[in-house]
């Protein structure tokens, strides 16, 4: 009797790269956020819908394509700070809908604690980034930052000079992420370099 040969079986995954969706998603949430931290306009429909549209909702749907893919790194940071945008926006909310609840209501020490714990959750995410390239090392250097100036901004009732300047590096963390986001998705339809990353040789 003859044995059949041994065949391997490769599949390609053809799918698209959820990435630059991600990072576009929170990147310009970000940005338009941070325009009003920084004292360009008070809080507005525009920044709480785009917190829930695309900071919030784009960004998970980003973590469930990226989940398919086996990258547990990026399906944690997208569905945990698309998350992390929709609950931004509903401790906005909460007061407004319901003012005569005291549970709706949230202090400034409470607050404070709150993006103290995105902090910490970016900060070892930071150190996830240390094997990857040099743009997400600064996207989430620099929002460990953001979410440290904002915390001690609440802990102690920091002046308005204080809160623009923390806008103003929220202004750049956003926009780092947004050029990260478009230099993947420029340096695939091109095949090669246009936008560097800062590759780490692992």
């Amino acid at each position: 009797m003859t044995s059949m040969p041994d065949t391997t079986t490769q599949i390609k995954d053809t799918t698209a790269n959820p990435a630059p969706l991600g990072l576009l998603g929170f990147g310009m949430t970000t940005v338009l956020l941070n325009f009003h931290n920084a004292g360009y306009y008070e809080l507005n429909s525009m920044v709480l819908a785009m917190g829930i549209c695309y900071g919030g909702i784009a960004q998970v749907i980003a973590g469930i394509m990226e989940w398919k893919k086996g990258n547990t790194f990026a399906t944690t940071a997208f569905i945990s700070y698309g998350f992390f945008w929709l609950s931004l926006v509903t401790l906005v909310l909460l007061p407004k809908l319901f003012p005569a609840s005291p549970v709706a209501a949230t202090n400034e020490s409470a607050l404070a604690t709150y993006l103290s714990m995105w902090g910490l959750f970016t900060a070892v995410m930071f150190l996830g980034t240390l094997r990857l390239n040099r743009a997400l090392q600064f996207v989430f250097g620099s929002l460990t930052i953001l979410f440290a100036l904002l915390a001690v901004g609440d802990f102690t009732d920091a002046s308005p000079e204080f809160k623009h300047f923390t806008g103003y590096e929220g202004l750049v963390c956003g926009l780092s992420a947004i050029y990260t986001g478009l230099a993947q998705i420029l340096n695939e339809l091109y095949g090669k370099i246009v936008l560097p990353l800062g590759v780490v040789k692992k």
